[in-house]
């Protein structure tokens, strides 16, 4: 009598454990995503906006907002049985800009997530990751009241290279913020595998 393994016998998978940045201007949902998709409570650093920084901090389309990170976001999402993602999102104000050299090392790649009505509050973040040639993708948080511009239209807005995915996305919802995430990864292992294939003469 042939007998099929027992699941007993299966010895536990040793997960990959890959870091993802997420990353975008001031007040566009950072945090909010980190929280919508973590298993675990998220790990945050915000503290209450001050009327000290008012004069720093740009809460133009955010008048409401009254919080703000300071060093970071983390998180994590299994993703698979054998494949573990650790989410750290970064500040999005310029005098906390000196913290993403540190949060960047070894990273896979990146998320940065934009706001149509403050598009031109990710440029710093595109160029941050362009310089570095970490893989992104850019992922619109929708907004409501929001105007609802066409992927290519975003793509050609912020000067993307072609390919470089745009996906619209609520930050709120987990399944939202989990297909952003697979398409990073996706994206990033293609990156990488680019590099591998042999210069051709």
């Amino acid at each position: 009598m042939a007998f099929g393994r027992s699941s007993r016998s299966r010895r536990p998978v040793e997960p990959v454990t890959l870091k993802i940045l997420v990353a975008g201007g001031f007040g566009v949902g950072k945090t909010t995503l980190v929280g919508a998709v973590s298993e675990i409570r998220p790990l945050r650093t915000e503290e209450r906006l001050s009327e000290a920084g008012r004069p720093v901090d740009d809460t133009a389309g955010v008048e409401s907002k009254t919080t703000t990170t300071v060093a970071m976001d983390f998180g994590r999402i299994t993703l698979r049985e054998d494949l573990v993602l650790y989410l750290f999102g970064t500040p999005g104000q310029d005098r906390f800009w000196f913290l993403w050299d540190e949060l960047a090392q070894g990273a896979l790649g990146a998320v940065v997530l934009a706001d149509t009505r403050r598009l031109e509050d990710c440029f710093a973040a595109v160029d941050y990751f362009e310089r570095r040639a970490i893989p992104f993708t850019v992922a619109v948080n929708c907004f409501e009241g929001a105007d609802r511009f066409p992927t290519e239209t975003v793509q050609a807005a912020l000067d993307l290279d072609p390919e470089v995915p745009v996906l619209m996305c609520d930050a709120r919802e987990r399944s939202s913020v989990r297909d952003v995430l697979v398409a990073v990864v996706e994206h990033a292992l293609a990156h990488a595998d680019r590099l591998r294939e042999p210069a051709t003469t």
